[in-house]
């Protein structure tokens, strides 16, 4: 079998610790994650044995930490998809080392996500019925179709940027690695071996397909932020939360995407591969979405402000009050930061936008927490005589369990993913040739 690609195996060579067995370390970090999940499925087990009256969700707020770790997942993976896609078509030279963990973040991300939305479901018995008999009428009923088109685009895509990867850890014979892993690789690589008519075709698919996972990712996550734009809450039925939703899922999935580049940067020592450029680039975009984001947050505040209408003005007295500091976290130190450390040039270190990231990302999570928790707190009608604890929302260990437990299966996947495929594209594209052929 012809090979795919001689110089692939020189960067196979420099990558073979991570695709080959786990170092110790690795497998703590393993068992770890693995102990974190575990007390997630104990605290889901009294979730479905006890009901969910050992969460905080009653009358009033029927929807809590689940649901805003749904909008949040979702989003993440949103904002890869968009990354990951838009560097794939401009080509820009420094994409590579960054694509494939955008990639990651896309599928883990979506098929997470969802999760939460069963746990918010007091009878799973009855999830076939949405299926079966769901109305297209429903706002939920076309949340359930975009999420499953996003999922199966990005899967394709994902499987469409790796394949020459897998091609190419299918031919390097000095890779120590089981055999059935060898039997994979083989099996996926379809007979891939870069010859100029597959090169071609594998370049169009590509192209086509990411293409269409942003158009998706747009779509998707505008149909989330309809459920709740449709409705007549105060604080949610606003015109403008499509566009807020895109931006604010970007502007999340922007600063997970740095994380993961600092965490894989110092474990692997991708010091060559990963460099400031990469994190001032990205960085730079996660300013561009932070002014964008304080724009449409500012605007959204504003005009229920300005209006005087009373729901309105009960909800924002609320947020006043009760959840002053999480809304000046929020609002404030989350957008205010990214413009700061990597607007002025001096601040702008791998480590600071590192710092800033982890911020965004905090930010973001208790932003959805304010659009989902303080509404439901304050309903149009709220029930008379009603206990306090009925009224006002908080979370439970049973809730919060479950939310670490799902940051550990994304932490976990993306471990386990890591050393299937490298997180650094061993492959080469070829461009210059592609483009001879082109022109």
């Amino acid at each position: 079998m012809e090979s795919v690609n001689t110089a692939s195996f020189e960067k196979l060579r420099e990558f073979r610790s991570q695709v080959e067995r786990p170092k110790t370390i690795s497998i703590v970090w393993i068992i770890f994650l693995t102990l974190l999940i575990l007390w997630g499925i104990y605290a889901l087990i009294i979730q479905i044995t006890q009901g969910h009256i050992v969460t905080g969700m009653r009358d009033n707020v029927v929807w809590g930490i689940f649901i805003v770790n749904f909008i949040f997942f979702m989003g993440i993976s949103y904002a890869g998809a968009l990354i990951s896609g838009t560097l794939h078509l401009f080509r820009t030279s420094w994409r590579k080392p960054v694509i494939r963990m955008a990639e990651l973040i896309t599928i883990i991300a979506l098929f997470i996500g969802p999760l939460y939305i069963l746990l918010c479901i007091g009878r799973l018995d009855r999830l076939p019925y949405l299926v079966l008999f769901g109305r297209i009428q429903s706002p939920i009923t076309w949340d359930v179709i975009a999420i499953s088109t996003d999922i199966f685009g990005c899967i394709i895509f994902l499987y469409l940027s790796v394949l020459r990867d897998i091609a190419a850890l299918r031919d390097f014979s000095e890779l120590k690695i089981p055999r059935w892993r060898k039997k994979l690789y083989r099996i996926l690589a379809l007979g891939y071996t870069g010859t100029p008519d597959q090169q071609k075709k594998l370049n169009n698919a590509t192209d086509i397909m990411a293409v269409m996972v942003i158009a998706i990712a747009i779509i998707v996550y505008s149909v989330l932020a309809w459920i709740f734009s449709v409705t007549l809450q105060p604080g949610w039925h606003s015109t403008i939360f499509g566009p807020y939703f895109v931006i604010a899922a970007v502007f999340s999935g922007t600063g997970v995407l740095i994380i993961v580049m600092w965490v894989f940067r110092k474990i692997y020592h991708l010091e060559k591969y990963l460099t400031k450029k990469h994190f001032v680039n990205i960085g730079v975009l996660m300013l561009i979405l932070a002014a964008f984001f304080g724009y449409f947050t500012f605007s959204e505040y504003l005009t229920k402000w300005y209006g005087s209408q009373k729901d309105d003005e009960n909800l924002i007295h609320l947020l006043m009050d009760k959840y002053f500091l999480m809304f000046i976290l929020s609002n404030y130190l989350g957008v205010l930061m990214p413009l700061i450390v990597v607007g002025i040039p001096k601040f702008r270190t791998i480590n600071m936008i590192t710092i800033t990231a982890v911020v965004v990302v905090i930010a973001l999570w208790l932003n959805r927490y304010l659009i989902v928790v303080p509404t439901l707190e304050s309903p149009y009608l709220p029930i008379q005589d009603a206990r306090l604890d009925w009224i006002s929302y908080s979370g439970t260990w049973v809730e919060w369990a479950l939310t670490i437990g799902g940051v550990a299966a994304f932490c976990l996947f993306f471990t386990i993913g890591a050393r299937f495929i490298p997180i650094i594209p061993v492959s080469e594209e070829k461009e210059r040739k592609r483009k001879e052929q082109i022109l």
